[in-house]
């Protein structure tokens, strides 16, 4: 894809090249994002970071990946303090907000939001998720810690084994990964959930017709053998009629460091795109994890940091300006440690 002034609203927009130029840009960001060096190539560019759903990473993730590159970030958090309460259009919000900054990312609880609005606006909009639907930078920060983490082992993308876990049907990370992900070869895939929050149906079939393997098990301990990374999922109460209905899955299928030993190869990466449901009901990832080597959703935090500056240099078209605007710093390196 052309990405200088593109919208990045679905992960079907994206081929192979596209995916690997991304990961490449953010190999790049690494330095900036440690704070080793410093640039201001965005220096008087405005982020309209515009969350109309809750969220703590990915919103934050994306304001610091655009202070990272010397821009400003202005916030939406709430409907309920936005014209939009009001009764006005996305079409009109768009026209609007457009006109006060240089991109925008936008996350909204109805599937197919995202892509109305940037119908209508002026700018580069990238989408933070759009209700049970997508979540492309969240997907590209999966894979790239999926790349990283295999490559550390010297394992590649092609070939990998992964179980993804929990709630598939309302999950809009697992479907946008599993949708990126194929572009790859020859993946094997083991989803564990119960029938009624399996994989979309059109989302397993696409997998079979480009190539894939797909077994889909209600059955955990068996799901777990022979995979290369895990993704774990929580149950996505918001997405139910009620919260007595999700209760009906809550905590159905939970790694611990006892299952995870038994079932699982030694070197098997754990995942959870977060936040996960720690309380004693859920807890489909437990804390007795937290000091597992192998244990990778902290450094999927991390990664998101980088992929989320790779997008907005590449959608601003400021890759090759970033390093030359670069200098030394060592402030934080020196406060640090």
């Amino acid at each position: 894809m052309h990405f200088p002034g593109a919208h990045i609203l679905s992960v079907n927009q994206f081929e192979l090249a596209d995916v690997e130029r991304i990961f490449d840009v953010a190999d790049s960001m690494v330095p900036f994002a440690h704070r080793e060096r410093m640039t201001k190539v965005l220096d008087g560019a405005i982020l309209g970071n515009m969350f109309f759903e809750p969220s703590t990473r990915t919103r934050l993730s994306f304001g610091c990946a655009f202070n990272l590159l010397g821009g400003e970030v202005r916030e939406t958090t709430d409907v309920k303090t936005s014209s939009i309460s009001k009764g006005e259009s996305l079409y009109d919000t768009a026209r609007v907000i457009s006109g006060y900054n240089d991109i925008i990312v936008m996350r909204h609880p109805q599937g197919g939001s995202v892509a109305e609005f940037a119908k209508a606006s002026r700018v580069p909009v990238i989408n933070a998720g759009d209700g049970p639907n997508e979540h492309p930078s969240q997907a590209l920060l999966d894979l790239y810690t999926i790349r990283k983490e295999l490559g550390s082992a010297g394992k590649s993308i092609s070939g990998m084994h992964i179980a993804m876990v929990g709630d598939l049907k309302h999950g809009r990370t697992v479907h946008s990964l599993s949708r990126l992900i194929q572009l790859y070869d020859n993946i094997h895939f083991t989803m564990i959930s119960p029938k009624e929050l399996c994989m979309p149906e059109e989302i397993v079939e696409e997998l079979r017709r480009n190539g894939h393997t797909v077994i889909e098990t209600e059955d955990m301990e068996q799901g777990l053998v022979g995979n290369d990374t895990l993704y774990l999922t929580r149950i996505q109460e918001e997405r139910f009629n009620s919260k007595m209905e999700a209760d009906i899955y809550r905590g159905r299928f939970r790694l611990n460091e006892a299952i995870y030993t038994r079932y699982c190869q030694p070197k098997t990466v754990i995942m959870h795109p977060l936040p996960r449901d720690s309380r004693a009901d859920a807890n489909e990832l437990d804390n007795d994890l937290n000091q597992h080597p192998n244990l990778a959703i902290f450094r999927q935090t991390d990664n998101g940091v980088l992929v989320r500056m790779a997008l907005f240099a590449l959608s601003l078209d400021v890759c090759e300006q970033v390093h030359k605007s670069a200098r030394e710093v060592n402030w934080y390196t020196e406060r640090r440690f």
